[in-house]
């Protein structure tokens, strides 16, 4: 594999304490985590073998990826449980600095800890920063030239590599156009966010706001907000039409 393409993998080791449990029992613990970007995102947790403290097992299995070469699978075993190629291994991976750790399955595992707060969906990114700041911008959101929220003390939260969301307080929305949904999507900077759809007239527009009621510490100034995705919906910011974002969320 040429240099660049292996470029393409950044390896980072990280000074955070990593732990990882499974029904009930601890699986890692690492005081030399590796962060470990798969995708241009955020990083996935890659830790010395010599900190897992479940078996592993070798189960047959093999996973190709063209940047970390060749996988060997595992099951990760702990008293009366097993999750099932919950682990891979690059033993001879065309990046160094691959050799000799384990890649857990983020969602196989039971819980994840940074230090000794508990991390959801992925890692945090260290070069992902979220600010929130509250503003008196007029936010006016459009949705099939109705008008579905008008506010003039917003929070605008600002995060690495996404437009800015507009957090609205509700007496600020049409809130007798929200229908509850049964969408729940957490975040690792954020916590567990729940949805609404919006009706107007017989059309339904799924999902497209959302609101965090008891978000994580760092985000709390968000808590009771609703926000629009902006790249489903019109959003005037200060009486001018923002471009709809092309992002993930498109």
């Amino acid at each position: 594999m040429g240099d660049a393409q292996r470029g393409r993998v950044r390896v980072e080791t990280s000074r955070k304490r990593v732990r990882v449990h499974l029904a009930g029992h601890q699986v890692a613990d690492s005081s030399a985590p590796v962060l470990v970007w798969e995708n241009p995102h955020y990083p996935a947790y890659y830790l010395p073998a010599a900190d897992v403290t479940a078996e592993l097992e070798p189960n047959g299995s093999t996973r190709h990826s063209p940047s970390r070469g060749e996988a060997t699978g595992y099951d990760v075993v702990v008293p009366g449980h097993t999750a099932y190629g919950a682990a891979l291994r690059y033993l001879d991976s065309p990046i160094p600095e691959l050799n000799g750790l384990v890649r857990l399955d983020w969602e196989a595992m039971g819980e994840w800890f940074e230090e000794d707060e508990p991390v959801y969906v992925h890692p945090r990114n260290p070069y992902s920063r979220v600010d929130i700041l509250a503003s008196s911008r007029h936010i006016r959101v459009e949705i099939d030239g109705v008008t579905v929220a008008d506010s003039h003390s917003p929070h605008i939260l600002f995060e690495t590599g996404l437009p800015p969301r507009y957090y609205l307080p509700l007496v600020d929305v049409r809130t007798d156009l929200l229908i509850p949904s049964d969408t729940h999507t957490s975040c690792p900077y954020k916590g567990t966010a729940d949805y609404w759809t919006v009706r107007i007239g017989e059309t339904d527009h799924h999902d497209l706001v959302w609101i965090y009621r008891t978000p994580l510490p760092e985000s709390q100034k968000v808590a009771g907000l609703a926000c629009f995705y902006n790249e489903k919906v019109d959003i005037y910011v200060d009486g001018t039409l923002e471009e709809r974002p092309k992002t993930p969320f498109s």
